[in-house]
């Protein structure tokens, strides 16, 4: 009886680690197949793609490196705003709105900015965070808007979601009317006695 109960207890152990094997299997094939997390790019990637399509954005890359004692120049404005906006703030990259409650962080109307958190503060000598506040004062609401736009539409396209920018309602000086809708009836009014239609 005992050995009988010896070989189902070995077929469980081989059926659960065949299981096993097979669900770790799959695991790996869904991780091998899995496209480039827009939330994983590295902050410096972005920040390259951004300058290269704004080159007149502030770097303010002239900061030392503790590790080096030489300017950290891939630590730019931008790397340090993605950075917060991804690592600090934990907001997803690919919405409008999670954009714009970054840029008001840095211009004051949003949440405070913990200066010992921010970007750069135990890596370089000096903590950029008032001169990335200044820097970001400095661009108009035109460079803010087109900045938060390349942003959203980026991730989204490396995340596989296309994201379509909102058209700005064109502003013309024509004297064209505006379209009416027909007149409406107004609605019914209830006759007396309507209500003891009701009554069961």
């Amino acid at each position: 009886m005992s050995s009988h109960f010896r070989v189902i207890a070995f077929q469980l152990k081989k059926i659960s680690f065949n299981f096993s094997v097979g669900i770790l299997i799959s695991l790996a094939c869904l991780v091998a197949l899995k496209p480039l997390s827009a939330q994983n790019l590295r902050p410096e990637i972005v920040a390259e793609k951004v300058y290269a399509q704004f080159p007149d954005l502030p770097q303010e890359n002239n900061y030392i490196s503790l590790e080096t004692g030489k300017t950290a120049s891939d630590n730019t404005l931008i790397a340090r705003l993605v950075r917060y906006h991804q690592y600090v703030k934990s907001r997803p990259t690919r919405f409008r709105l999670d954009w714009q409650l970054t840029l008001a962080d840095y211009l004051g109307y949003n949440e405070p900015v913990i200066e010992a958190r921010y970007p750069g503060s135990t890596t370089l000598k000096n903590n950029p965070l008032s001169g990335d506040r200044a820097a970001i004062d400095s661009l108009s609401r035109r460079q803010r808007r087109e900045l938060i736009d390349f942003l959203v539409s980026f991730y989204n396209a490396t995340s596989g979601r296309n994201y379509q920018k909102p058209e700005s309602q064109p502003t013309s000086n024509n004297n064209t009317k505006p379209q009416t809708n027909p007149p409406t009836k107004p609605p019914k009014l209830p006759s007396s006695g309507a209500a003891d239609l009701l009554t069961p």
